[in-house]
């Protein structure tokens, strides 16, 4: 959540960022009378309060027909102050429920719209010219397929549609995927974590996630416990209700995890092959920060993923995302979009978000520095989202005779093979 102190010191700010959402301004005025009215009732519950513990020393000094009075008076409050109480929890909880509404202020310079308002900042490599080599180019299930790499079919039998099978050398290459990734942020000062791919409620209301996001979680009843669609929320919540040395700042923390989204709403969209699943693993990138040095971090973030696509020999494209398609927690949020042959456009591989105090307070995570305990920020990138890099290898890679040439920085990952090939 924001500073609720901006409801009161400029209310404005956070309308001109519920309008570069594409939000209602609405839910700001409801969240200033709520909390006008929830601190009113404080004061009217402590003044109470403090005239009911008034007369409780007064009560042990009174004598006849003066102590009738004070102990009537004193049992009177009491039904007040029990009442103002009830008020003050009630509008509390009132501005709380609102309050959680809100989502995180979106930072200047953002550019404004939509999911479909794609603001380019940088293009890195240039797509092979399949024609000129006299390749006719083939989806990643085509050659899959011939590779004996994924199992569509099966995968839906077993589970329905939107699941699969990585098999033979489809498996390998996400467990060298892993390492690359993992090894890479391990030398780039990240400490390695394999985190629970279920979490509490207050993990996933902490990170954001029952907002805008809740129709694409699974949530398993009997156990209230949700499947993460992302490590971020359990690296996020690792630390929740904790006071963090200053000192010990950033804590840079990287995560292998299954994922599991619904992918509500998407209906139609990309239904053949692995790139919109049910299920897929993530190595994730987290860090905490002291709230001034989280733009930089953002940076240094996008660096890691930018470096780890090059090594992967994929062109792709750096987004800055609109403000309208942050989601909740985000203030600023940077996508890099590989190249997809067989479709020739750019589709989202990474990304990487600035989520300010946002989640922290939500949390209740804090930093104890030189002057005192105040809120840190909290950062997430995604490194290596196995289905869709999986997806480009096999298409940019993809050669004439149905093998896909391995990238470098793979093979020692793929017991040193230059291609992967049929039959092998």
């Amino acid at each position: 959540m924001i500073d609720p102190r901006l409801l009161r010191t400029d209310p404005d700010r956070i309308k001109r960022s519920q309008v570069a959402r594409g939000e209602s301004t609405e839910l700001v005025d409801q969240l200033v009378s709520a909390d006008e009215a929830r601190r009113a009732a404080i004061v009217e519950f402590e003044t109470l309060r403090a005239e009911q513990k008034d007369l409780g020393k007064q009560v042990a000094r009174a004598k006849g027909e003066e102590k009738a009075a004070v102990l009537a008076r004193t049992k009177e409050l009491a039904a007040q102050v029990k009442a103002a109480q009830a008020a003050a929890d009630e509008s509390g909880a009132a501005f709380e429920t609102l309050f959680k509404q809100l989502p995180n202020l979106v930072i200047d310079g953002v550019p404004t719209g939509g999911e479909d308002d794609l603001y380019v900042i940088e293009t890195v490599g240039t797509p092979r010219d399949f024609a000129a080599e006299g390749i006719e180019v083939k989806d990643h299930i085509e050659i899959a397929e011939g590779l004996a790499a994924i199992d569509m079919e099966r995968g839906a039998k077993v589970s329905g549609a939107r699941f699969y099978f990585l098999t033979g050398v489809g498996a390998q290459l996400e467990l060298a995927l892993l390492n690359l990734a993992m090894t890479k942020a391990a030398e780039w000062g990240f400490t390695p974590m394999i985190p629970p791919a279920l979490v509490r409620p207050s993990a996933m209301e902490g990170t954001g996630f029952l907002g805008q996001a809740a129709d694409d979680v699974y949530y398993l009843e009997k156990d209230d416990l949700y499947l993460v669609g992302t490590s971020e929320v359990a690296l996020a919540a690792y630390h929740s209700e904790e006071i963090l040395d200053a000192a010990t700042l950033p804590r840079k923390y990287v995560a292998f995890s299954p994922c599991y989204r619904r992918e509500a709403g998407s209906y139609g969209k990309d239904t053949k092959g692995i790139f919109r699943v049910h299920w897929f693993d993530k190595v994730e990138m987290f860090i905490y920060c002291a709230p001034e040095d989280a733009e930089e971090w953002h940076q240094l973030l996008l660096g890691f993923e930018k470096e780890f696509i090059k090594l992967l020999e994929i062109p792709f494209q750096v987004l800055d995302v609109a403000s309208g398609d942050l989601g909740l927690s985000a203030a600023r949020k940077y996508d890099c979009y590989g190249y997809v042959p067989s479709q020739g456009r750019y589709r989202e591989i990474t990304s990487t978000s600035n989520c300010t105090e946002f989640q922290a307070r939500r949390l209740n995570i804090r930093m104890r520095g030189e002057d005192g305990v105040a809120s840190l920020a909290t950062l997430n990138g995604t490194l290596c989202s196995m289905a869709r890099p999986i997806i480009m290898l096999l298409e940019n890679h993809q050669q004439a005779d149905g093998s896909v040439y391995v990238p470098l920085a793979l093979r020692p990952f793929l017991g040193g093979r230059e291609y992967l090939r049929p039959g092998e």
